[in-house]
């Protein structure tokens, strides 16, 4: 497990990426009036990891079941309260209180008070709020029918002064209903009800036709439409809403009415004809809207005081009840109690260093609880595999996570994390060589790295998370990427004669304007990099190309010769003398009469200046090996050491198959002949024998000779095909850095120089702008996201699976801080 508490602390070693920390399983004897004390000093501590002595218990049989039942209840209240404080905009107080002890029956009496106070004043809050909501829409109601019946009221007026005695007592089809009512005699009148409300604009059209259906059209409808969007009383929601006034005759109607209006969720109100009574409802409704808006407004500042209050303490309350209180009562539920009852007893996994820290943990809190009896502190011994801890800091804890996300290493494993800082970061900066696009991503990196402890401090998005998390990752990558850069001379994707002119210039004025055609040496060889003048068409000059390609298969060989190398480290540390001899030195021997010869010839064409075909030379060594070279041949006697590396690779296969599994199997008999019960072989035996085993059969029950030889067959022929295919895998070294390059030459040739040759200020702007976003999205994010991923790939495939396991579990102690980081 990756752990940052060995950055700057005086309480731990120094820092050994290389392999995990020593660990020792120790038993703790606890008096229980101290338990309690003692686990939360340990978890101050963090050094240890608890195995959970219970595990045949279900939660609910445990001995403190009630208290982490109680916890949870108060952890359930702290949500709510920190629900409250988001809506109401209240920030938790970050200033901790001086008050450091704090009565567990206490803080559940309080937070009880404090919730029943808080649910009561919501609900008055509710219920005020609600009130208002329908008194705003209540005076919508008041001015819009009034409004209505007004102007009704004036076109009944006018219509009955203009047809007179001529009409009367008679209405025409185009007489609206109510004009109608007014104007009818007496004699023949009818009596008709109304109906006024709120409905929601969105079922304004629905709820109309839904009603002159119901009553057969034997109704008059008006909707008038309110300018601003209302808050619905019931859902407390903004709605764009109309006021609508029904005229209606006789009971059946109106009930079918008030039906519809439940059904469509309208809200319906009191309203007179009167227009007196209408001017004294407004003035009532207004009067009442401010008595209700004073009162909102005192019960809000008593939510929002009651609210302060509860945020000065919130964090201490949270740290205390669910960061550690409710962790501490799960510790405690993994220990079990002894025969008398009155002490516990716990194991657990610790560093070596820690085990004074440990021992002083527990003596204080026996002093700090009253306790009469002290606890006991003692290592255990067990067969059993311990967990991996290595101690990492801000710069090395990226790595560490890249290395762990294949596997955790095995107890002791050799770590590649320690090769992978280096390593990874200049992979990457092969593929995405370009000293420019290098320095875009340093400056975007060094602002990560500048604004850290503000950034640590706050929730960042997924994706941000992430780019911070690797900071330091990304500061490795673009200064690998400038070196590189440099090395390949590519400034988005233009040469630069940075530190010397170049050594090549024209052989006559024809040539002038040629980049690789008559071309000659006129000077000193261009002194870092690649000289200028080599940056010309793919197709006039492949060098590029060429040595882009014999670099990766370069970095290949050396990285897996590495890995190999790392297999030979951890046989000699584990003590596995089958290793060394039965899978080390075979696959140093096979790999490298291959792939180390053809690494030899790349160098050695290099420096000689030779025009061999290596293709031709590495075929034909299988084919024919006992064919001449000719102009191939690169050295004197070149065939004969062809014919020794060939033969010694063929050998070296039975080498690595054979031996082992019959080995295996005789020492086994050797251990075992004659004996019903064994004696326990030695340490050096019992871990040479696992190892070579593999994990086939774990050194318990019979010996499976044919479980073991197919397992040691799979391994070789791994080993074999993946040597090949490995090698070959470096290959997209050479092809991303070649789409890399070309991409960037894409972009400046095809976008900012054709928008320079059209001499049009707008153009070019435009131009800028274009090969900027395709400069940022493709070659800056997409392109090193790619990158990232096949360097990852290199590693965990062709590097690490050359020596390293993975089958380890991490360490993870019982901390505070921990806790503190997952409930963040």
């Amino acid at each position: 497990m990756a752990d940052s508490r060995g950055e700057g602390g005086g309480c731990c070693p120094p820092m050994d990426l290389f392999r995990s920390e020593e660990m020792h399983l120790v038993q703790l004897i606890i008096p229980i009036e101290s338990a309690h004390l003692t686990v939360s000093y340990l978890g101050d501590l963090g050094l240890i990891q608890f195995k959970d002595l219970n595990s045949e218990k279900s939660p609910f049989q445990r001995t403190y079941a009630a208290q982490i039942k109680k916890c949870g209840e108060m952890a359930r209240k702290l949500r709510f309260f920190k629900e409250q404080m988001e809506k109401a905009g209240v920030e938790p107080s970050k200033i901790p209180d001086p008050q450091a002890d704090i009565n567990m029956d206490d803080l559940e009496f309080k937070l009880g008070e404090l919730e029943a106070e808080l649910v009561e004043v919501n609900a008055n809050d509710e219920k005020l709020q609600r009130a208002y909501n329908e008194l705003v829409e209540y005076t919508l109601v008041l001015r819009k029918a009034g409004e209505f019946f007004s102007s009704a009221h004036i076109s009944a007026a006018a219509h009955q002064r203009e047809i007179g005695s001529r009409q009367s007592g008679e209405g025409s089809l185009e007489t609206p209903l109510l004009d109608q009512e007014i104007s009818a005699d007496s004699s023949k009148q009818v009596k008709l009800g109304f109906i006024t409300g709120l409905v929601s604009k969105e079922k304004s059209l629905a709820f109309e036709r839904i009603i002159f259906r119901a009553t057969r059209g034997n109704v008059f409808l008006k909707q008038a439409a309110i300018e601003e969007p209302v808050t619905d009383p019931v859902s407390g929601e903004k709605v764009e809403k109309n006021v609508f006034v029904i005229f209606y005759s006789g009971e059946r109607a109106k009930t079918k009415i008030l039906k519809i209006c439940d059904a469509f969720g309208a809200n319906r109100y009191p309203f007179s004809e009167d227009a007196n009574k209408q001017g004294q409802m407004i003035t009532q409704v207004s009067g009442r809207l401010t008595e209700m808006k004073t009162t909102i407004d005192a019960g809000s500042l008593q939510r929002n005081s009651l609210l302060k209050t509860i945020g000065e303490r919130y964090e201490q309350w949270n740290s205390l009840v669910v960061k550690k209180e409710k962790s501490v009562y799960h510790v405690l539920n993994t220990l079990s109690l002894d025969v008398t009852k009155k002490c516990l007893v716990g194991e657990g996994w610790s560093p070596v260093f820690a085990s004074k820290q440990i021992q002083d943990a527990l003596h204080r809190a026996s002093i700090d609880s009253n306790s009469q009896v002290g606890s006991i502190f003692q290592l255990l011994d067990t067969k059993e595999a311990p967990p991996t801890y290595f101690q990492t800091n801000k710069f090395t804890s990226a790595f560490q996570e890249i290395v762990s996300a294949y596997g955790v290493a095995k107890y002791r494993e050799a770590n590649p994390a320690v090769y992978t800082i280096v390593t990874f970061p200049f992979l990457f900066a092969v593929m995405f060589g370009d000293w420019g696009h290098g320095i875009c991503l340093l400056l975007a990196t060094l602002v990560l790295v500048a604004r850290e402890k503000k950034l640590s401090s706050q929730k960042l998005g997924d994706i941000t998370a992430m780019a911070f998390g690797g900071r330091y990752t990304i500061l490795m990558m673009s200064l690998f990427s400038i070196y590189t850069g440099l090395i390949y001379n590519e400034f988005f994707s233009i040469p630069f004669p940075l530190f010397a002119p170049s050594a090549y210039g024209c052989r006559d004025p024809s040539c002038e304007d040629s980049t690789t055609i008559g071309l000659i040496k006129v000077r000193d060889t261009y002194p870092f990099g690649v000289d200028p003048a080599w940056h010309g068409t793919r197709s006039e000059l492949p060098f590029l190309n060429s040595l882009k390609m014999k670099m990766s298969i370069l970095l290949g060989v050396a990285q897996m010769n590495l890995g190999i190398i790392m297999s030979y480290v951890n046989a000699i540390y584990f003590k596995s003398s089958l290793n060394i001899w039965f899978q080390f030195i075979p696959q140093m021997i096979f790999f490298n009469s291959l792939f180390g010869y053809l690494s030899v010839l790349i160098i050695m064409k290099w420096v000689s200046g030779s025009q061999a075909d290596l293709y031709h030379v590495m075929i034909y060594m299988f084919l024919s090996p006992t064919d001449e070279l000719g102009e191939n041949q690169l050295f004197p006697g070149q065939k004969n050491t062809q014919m020794v590396l060939l033969l010694l690779a063929l050998v070296a296969v039975p080498w690595m198959l054979f031996p082992k599994p019959f080995l295996l199997k005789r020492e086994y008999e050797k251990t075992h002949q004659g004996q019903s019960y064994a004696p326990l072989p030695s340490t050096d035996e019992s871990a040479e024998l696992e190892a070579a085993h593999d994990g086939s059969h774990g050194g318990h029950g019979e010996f499976e000779f044919s479980e073991v030889f197919v397992h040691q067959m799979i391994h070789t022929i791994e080993f074999v095909l993946g040597a090949v295919s490995n090698t070959a895998s470096y290959l997209r070294l050479w092809a991303l850095s070649l789409a890399h390059s070309e991409l960037s030459s894409v972009f400046y040739e095809k976008v900012l120089l054709l928008a320079w040759g059209f001499n049009n200020v707008f153009i070019l702007i435009i131009g800028i702008i274009v090969f900027v976003f395709a400069t940022v999205g493709v070659l800056l994010v997409m392109e090193t996201l790619s990158a990232f991923l096949h360097a990852l790939r290199l590693h965990w495939v062709e590097f690490q699976n050359k020596f390293y396991e993975g089958d380890g579990y991490s360490f993870i102690p019982f901390s505070f801080a921990l806790i503190d980081f997952e409930e963040e």
